[in-house]
């Protein structure tokens, strides 16, 4: 039985369509010859494998290859493969087995470090309103005097701090290196600092 008789439209709309492919192409050698072969279709410009579903995600422009010739150039490139003997999912090797061991334990540790990096922003930023909290108690006469503006001068410090905490990156990798390029962003920081020191003044 040809390979291409297995393949079953699920989806289809202009621009778009979706197999259902047989389980023998979920191999990852073959999914990425098959995706590579029909991204060089004139026309497709986007092309998804899901092998855990075994579905075919292609999105084509209809003006340059419609339905039928996708479906036509598709079908030859199962042929040319199935030929090639490319279609047959090949013994993974000991170097493949290695990379995708090596490949595993990258991912696991970019996880492991985004946690972290995850965790100490927020404990800085725990660590930033406990000390904002502190400052807060320690003027409780202005508390008692004017509560409403104790409480939006703590939320103010709160706003200023989650803003830079957020912008720290831009402001230490691109902002202090290219200052003119960033001039408004500047402007708007001080602009900021202005109406917070000009809020804590007394009337």
């Amino acid at each position: 039985m040809s390979i291409q008789k297995e393949f079953v439209v699920r989806y289809r709309e202009d621009g778009h369509v979706r197999f259902q492919f047989p389980a023998q192409l979920c191999d990852k050698v073959i999914a990425e010859r098959i995706s590579a072969g029909i991204a060089n279709i004139e026309g497709v410009y986007r092309v998804k494998v899901y092998r855990s579903q075994q579905k075919l995600s292609i999105r084509y422009h209809e003006v340059v290859c419609d339905f039928k010739a996708l479906a036509r150039q598709l079908f030859d490139l199962l042929a040319e493969l199935e030929q090639q003997g490319a279609l047959m999912p090949q013994p993974e090797t000991r170097v493949t087995q290695w990379k995708d061991k090596l490949n595993a334990k990258l991912d696991t540790f970019k996880l492991t470090r985004w946690t972290k990096e995850k965790v100490g922003e927020v404990k800085e930023t725990v660590q930033a309103a406990k000390v904002l909290t502190k400052l807060g108690m320690k003027k409780p006469k202005a508390f008692v005097k004017d509560p409403e503006k104790a409480i939006i001068d703590f939320l103010n410090d709160i706003l200023v701090l989650f803003l830079i905490r957020l912008h720290w990156g831009e402001i230490t990798q691109n902002w202090l290196v290219k200052p003119l390029k960033y001039r408004y962003e500047w402007m708007a920081l001080f602009y900021m600092f202005f109406l917070l020191v000009r809020s804590r003044k007394q009337k």
